[in-house]
């Protein structure tokens, strides 16, 4: 198929919202901003992945966001600061402070600091992370998915026995090599979604749902009580993360395996299901792709590029703009 038309100048004024979580979803919402110019864009944010370091709170795909929307983000990896060094690191590892896997930078550290006394203050995420975009400007409304506390966590077995453990240790340090029995969001019944989250999906024109994790990224945000209910009087489409059986990017296969669900763009899919999601893209290649209640195209989905990137939100866009 033919790439998709340019449809910026019908997105001007929208207002749109977008899940994201890490990587994929920050990159992916740099294109939104391109292809729909002038749009009030919110975005809310995975806060599954947050995890204590050094007595420091620290919101990793809350950041990626904002560093990348506001030009900080180490392109060539894809998280943390550009520029970074990491004196602070080498200084507490020669103390032999735990734990030495999770690299934070000297740069990164700041973030870190400001948010873990804002919140000792007793101000809540939601105004720290409010305050921390103050600096970086990244062109969108980041709310994270709620103010309380929420950790995702995997239950493991391997030498050292059958254990919980917390998912940055999983992903970061056994770089999910050992299988996952359970993905368990700790705190999530007691969660509420974070003020003007409900708002701003009641508000909304149209949502999408950009290719991040299926599991601990959008499912995780859609276990937020209240969260998946109010998405599915929207409009909203989403963009596979699965192209011919592999992610994108990541380890989204481990995840999917650990919740008994197959590495496909049909299978995430039919995770999310019709009641939520009106529209799917997918790869030439997953073109066979069907679900009754769902318009499904077919569209080049690599990030490879910025004018790639933006056209692949135009094409998620005049999607979700036809369903309306």
């Amino acid at each position: 198929m033919s790439g998709p038309p340019d449809t910026r100048w019908k997105t001007g004024g929208m207002r749109i919202v977008s899940l994201a979580g890490g990587i994929g979803g920050a990159r992916f919402l740099r294109g939104l901003k391109a292809a729909a110019p002038g749009s009030e864009i919110t975005v809310i944010g995975n806060t599954g992945d947050d995890i204590t370091l050094f007595g420091l709170r620290v919101c990793p795909d809350l950041d990626t966001v904002m560093y990348t929307l506001g030009g900080g983000i180490n392109e060539e990896q894809g998280w943390g600061r550009d520029g970074e060094t990491f004196t602070v690191k080498e200084e507490l590892a020669a103390y032999g402070m735990e734990p030495q896997w999770f690299g934070l930078g000297d740069r990164d550290f700041a973030t870190h600091i400001i948010r873990t006394q804002m919140l000792a203050a007793g101000y809540p995420l939601s105004q720290v992370t409010e305050a921390l975009c103050d600096r970086w400007r990244p062109g969108v409304r980041l709310l994270p998915m709620s103010d309380d506390r929420t950790e995702t966590h995997v239950v493991v077995a391997d030498d050292a026995g059958r254990r919980a453990v917390h998912f940055q240790e999983w992903w970061v340090r056994l770089r999910a090599s050992v299988p996952a029995e359970q993905i368990v969001l700790v705190g999530a019944a007691e969660a509420r979604p974070a003020p003007g989250v409900l708002d701003a999906i009641r508000d909304a024109d149209l949502v999408i749902l950009p290719p991040s994790n299926p599991v601990v990224s959008i499912g995780t945000i859609l276990q937020v009580p209240g969260i998946r209910a109010a998405l599915e009087d929207k409009t909203v489409v989403g963009v596979s993360p699965i192209i011919g059986g592999a992610p994108v990017r990541g380890m989204a296969d481990a995840c999917l395996t650990a919740i008994g669900v197959e590495t496909s763009a049909q299978a995430v899919l039919e995770l999310y299901g019709s009641a939520l999601v009106d529209g799917w893209l997918v790869a030439e290649e997953d073109k066979g792709v069907a679900l009754d209640g769902v318009a499904v195209e077919a569209r080049p989905l690599l990030m490879s590029d910025s004018a790639a990137t933006r056209d692949l939100a135009a094409a998620a866009l005049a999607l979700a703009q036809s369903l309306r």
